[in-house]
């Protein structure tokens, strides 16, 4: 997940976003009835691309988030490590123009279809799931294989491509999910 600059600026410029998440928000009623949200209130939610299909990244929202969201059209999380909402590209321009959001069917996902503006990632890639791809493998075998990452990304490998396999796909990172 990326993580910016809170929603209403420097951690503690205000009382209400340095909080725990909030229990009483604007969200109709409607839509919070139909969320099933974790032991800390929040709800995981998934961002997608519109037009590609892509998974750009996962974050967190409790009921404020997604109140927010629905009504800035932009994406709004709640950060669990620095215990704030923050707005996606508030502070790098990578800014998020949120299109649809769905609930599925469990109630305790949302999808957030969303218009990209520049890498939805903090690394600079432009999804957070370009960096290491599992690939499984044949029964028997190590139950993954992790490709290597691009060494100029700074990054760690977790494993080795699976030379073993045919073609060129083995070693592939894709930027699709």
């Amino acid at each position: 997940m990326t993580e910016e600059a809170p929603a209403s600026g420097p951690a503690g410029a205000a009382a209400e976003d340095a909080a725990a998440p909030k229990a009483d928000s604007a969200l109709d009623a409607r839509i919070a009835a139909l969320l099933k949200r974790d032991a800390a209130g929040l709800v995981p939610a998934v961002i997608q691309e519109e037009e590609t299909g892509e998974v750009l990244m996962l974050g967190w929202m409790d009921d404020e988030a997604l109140h927010r969201t629905l009504s800035t059209g932009r994406t709004t999380f709640f950060s669990r490590s620095r215990n704030t909402y923050w707005v996606k590209g508030e502070t790098s321009g990578n800014r998020q123009w949120v299109r649809e959001v769905r609930l599925d069917c469990d109630g305790d996902t949302l999808l957030v279809k969303v218009r990209q503006e520049g890498p939805a990632c903090h690394t600079g890639d432009r999804t957070c799931f370009d960096a290491r791809v599992l690939t499984p493998r044949p029964a028997g075998d190590s139950p993954w294989v992790a490709s290597d990452m691009d060494a100029e990304r700074g990054g760690d490998p977790i494993g080795k491509p699976d030379a073993g396999r045919a073609g060129p796909e083995a070693s592939r990172r894709t930027d699709t999910v």
